[in-house]
């Protein structure tokens, strides 16, 4: 495990590429010993974007940098609410809530998510379509 890198590129560390997208952590135990929570930088081509899902025990925040897509979120009571969303806006999706998001720009869209505690980016390895991308490709 490579510690106490504080400052790091997208492009620096290895990706998860996926059929819909690509994520680059760049905050995680494994990458610099964060030990509270886990985050990085996601890439969803126009068009895609990642199927309804949740985490278990973990809250997510997700940042637009840039794009356009729609996003859901269940809320309480399991009924989904659904919004347009843009750069600068910030996503909170609760604990184990099912939420999914989706560009629906003609270019590329780019999202920051962080997951407390960290974990569930682990359990990403296990889908059919997973692949580790090595730095800078």
């Amino acid at each position: 495990m490579t510690k106490h890198k504080f400052f790091l590129y997208p492009k620096d560390v290895d990706s998860f590429g996926f059929d819909w997208g690509r994520l680059a952590l760049t905050v995680a135990p494994e990458v610099n010993g964060a030990e509270r929570f886990s985050g990085g930088v996601v890439d969803l081509p126009s068009g895609e974007g990642h199927a309804r899902h949740n985490h278990p025990g973990s809250e997510e925040i997700i940042f637009v940098i840039s794009g356009e897509g729609e996003q859901m979120v269940e809320d309480e009571n399991g009924i989904p609410v659904t919004k347009n969303v843009g750069p600068g806006c910030t996503i909170y999706v609760p604990e184990s809530r099912f939420h999914s998001t989706k560009n629906t720009g003609h270019g590329p869209m780019q999202l920051f998510v962080a997951y407390s505690p960290a974990g569930p980016e682990r359990a990403l390895r296990d889908l059919p379509d997973f692949r580790l991308v090595p730095p800078g490709i």
